[in-house]
């Protein structure tokens, strides 16, 4: 999920490998405080599918391919993360370790190509046309994540912490907060690039806004598992913990928090 600071440089995020693979530190926090995804999306998406094999690019820990697989899915998840794929093994996943460009199909294909919250780290033109290869006449693209804005007063306490902590860091350039239409504009570039395959028709656009509640651990255990903060040294971690926690503690203890999920999704138009 995107966080404050930005998780991936906007220039060429596929490129930024060590934070891609940074991911992987505490796969079973990351499992447990990250939050899934709308039913609504899980239940069009397989609606919008003409069969139930499903292949999840940068799996991670499986979150989206355990709600694919309560659907009645039958899931693949390709993960360049040993450690990621190790724990989605471990919770009853099959996860092929490969970064999706390199990853070989050996002929298999797929009624749906899904990535959740992981295909700024792909390739964005390589991408689409290796899920148009993978995919079956008719098959769904399905990429999507989640944008949120935590209230001003959460979030500009942990980006005067960052600063303070990280000054040099590239991702203090951001916003504290994560502008909506920003993001739009990032899932019309997905769109741009599927539809340039010439292989996808019914490119589209879907919207989800939710909301969640969470306690003061709760975003404090969340916080970690973000790209900004994955790589920090344990005492600057804990100063701007320390912060964020002050923060929602003038709160009351918690906050709410409010989720916009975007996805791109095309279904493709016939044989590779």
């Amino acid at each position: 999920m995107p966080t404050s600071p930005r998780e991936a440089s906007p220039a060429q995020p596929h490129e930024a490998r060590r934070m891609a693979e940074s991911f992987g530190v505490d796969a079973h926090r990351y499992d447990r405080a990250r939050p899934g995804y709308p039913d609504a999306l899980v239940t069009r998406i397989v609606a919008g599918s003409p069969g139930s094999d499903v292949l999840d690019v940068g799996c991670g820990t499986g979150i989206a391919a355990r709600q694919f697989q309560a659907a009645g899915c039958a899931v693949l998840g390709v993960e360049p993360d040993a450690r990621m794929a190790d724990f989605a093994r471990a919770r009853g996943l099959r996860v092929e370790t490969a970064t999706f460009e390199t990853w070989q199909p050996e002929g298999r294909t797929f009624d749906t190509v899904v990535a959740a919250q992981s295909w700024h780290w792909v390739d964005p033109v390589a991408g689409a046309v290796k899920a148009a290869q993978v995919l079956r006449p008719g098959g769904r693209l399905a990429i999507f994540g989640h944008v949120y804005e935590p209230p001003a007063e959460v979030a500009d306490p942990f980006a005067a912490a960052f600063r303070r902590v990280v000054p040099d860091s590239p991702f203090n350039g951001g916003p504290a907060r994560r502008p909506l239409d920003a993001y739009q504009t990032v899932y019309a570039k997905c769109a741009d690039k599927i539809r340039e395959t010439g292989q996808f028709s019914d490119v589209e656009q879907w919207r989800f806004d939710w909301e969640r509640s969470y306690t003061r651990d709760q975003w404090l255990d969340l916080l970690p598992t973000t790209g900004g903060l994955t790589r920090l040294r344990p005492d600057q971690l804990a100063e701007i913990l320390g912060a964020v926690g002050s923060a929602i503690d003038s709160l009351g203890g918690r906050f709410t928090m409010t989720y916009t999920t975007l996805s791109a999704t095309a279904v493709r138009t016939g044989p590779s």
